[in-house]
C-alpha cells in the first residue's frame, strides 16, 4: 500500500512474542530486521516527500523490502514451530 509505513509487528502480528525474542536473540534475524527497516523508512519517505527518483530504483527497494519480508517469515515460522 502507497504512503504506509509496513512494520513487520503490524503485518505479522501472530508473531509479535516470537519477533521480540528473536530480536534479542538472534544476530541474523536482528540484522535482516535493521535492514528490512531502513529500506522500508527509505521507501516510505520517498513516498511523503514526492522525492523524485527513477521507476528502477524505487522498483528496486521495493523488491528488496520484499525479499526481506519473504526471509524475516521464513525465519519466524521456523522458530515457532521449533
Amino acid at each position: 500500500m502507497y504512503g504506509i509505513r509496513h512494520d513487520l509487528e503490524r503485518d505479522f502480528p501472530e508473531f509479535n512474542a516470537e519477533i521480540s525474542r528473536l530480536k534479542h536473540n538472534d544476530t541474523q534475524f536482528t540484522q535482516l530486521l535493521a535492514e528490512y527497516d531502513d529500506t522500508d523508512k527509505e521507501i516510505y519517505g520517498l513516498e511523503q516527500q514526492s522525492q523524485p527518483v527513477s521507476d528502477d530504483y524505487f522498483g528496486s527497494l521495493k523488491r528488496r523490502r520484499a525479499l526481506l519480508k519473504d526471509q524475516l517469515y521464513t525465519i519466524l515460522r521456523r522458530h515457532s514451530f521449533a
